[in-house]
């Protein structure tokens, strides 16, 4: 990828590949950045993705606080149910939740797509983070309540933070998974300034003149960009994350 997107267009389909471009360019780079609708669409991606992280991570959060550390009928039920709907493919619920939202007036809406972000990623996000608390010692909250707090205090300044590593690691699959979605955003949004970047991506191939090989590399490269930033800053955190919450003791 980030080899053709260095790569001139005339060159790209070369019938001898080549491990490196003969003739390196920056104009593939050019003609993505202003190609029409990048930045409609990346200010899209942007909302979109930002308020499904903080929104699933927070329902996520507290979701599994209430079924990891708390006693109450149907809880089993609740669990059961959740990991029977992480089992159905996205493509499956799709038509529905599309008929769905259409009902609730949230077709072509950030609100929306944000929506169907949250809920194909919360019941990940819920036992995930439900992991990491049930690694926490139930004697951490009996001392915090023998010195006089209540369960909120518990939640926010004990056990909250403790599970950091694990609020950590859900949104960083949580920003991937939004951050990457072709098909929700295609299907849920109506107006093209309001597509997020990977639909966007596919605006590089068209039927009358082609696919512009490398100019759909040098946007992919741009388009990845976020995400490898993302998880450069927040590696350790997540190496962390994954195994702190693999084992309970």
């Amino acid at each position: 990828m980030v080899k053709s997107a260095f790569t001139p267009r005339k060159d790209a389909l070369t019938t001898t590949p080549s491990f490196l471009p003969l003739n390196p360019t920056l104009a593939n780079f050019e003609t993505a950045i202003f190609q029409a609708g990048f930045f409609d669409n990346l200010r899209s991606s942007v909302i979109v993705v930002t308020g499904a992280v903080v929104f699933a991570v927070l329902l996520g959060l507290f979701a599994a606080a209430a079924l990891s550390r708390f006693r109450f009928r149907g809880r089993r039920q609740i669990l059961v149910l959740i990991l029977l709907i992480q089992m159905i493919p996205g493509a499956a619920t799709l038509i529905p939740q599309y008929l769905v939202f259409n009902q609730a007036g949230l077709l072509g809406t950030y609100t929306g797509l944000i929506l169907a972000y949250i809920s194909s990623t919360l019941p990940f996000s819920i036992w995930m983070m439900r992991s990491f608390f049930l690694a926490l010692p139930a004697e951490l909250e009996e001392a915090a309540q023998l010195d006089g707090a209540s369960t909120w205090q518990v939640l926010t300044r004990i056990l909250f933070p403790l599970v950091l590593p694990g609020m950590i690691a859900t949104s960083v699959f949580t920003f991937i998974n939004a951050w990457n979605d072709y098909l929700i955003a295609y299907t849920f949004m109506k107006d093209q300034s309001m597509y997020t970047l990977p639909v966007w991506l596919a605006s590089f191939s068209s039927p009358l003149t082609g696919t512009d090989v490398s100019g759909q590399m040098a946007a992919s490269v741009l388009f990845s960009l976020p995400v490898v930033v993302f998880f450069v800053i927040l590696q350790r955190k997540l190496v962390v994350g994954m195994s702190a919450g693999a084992v309970k003791g």
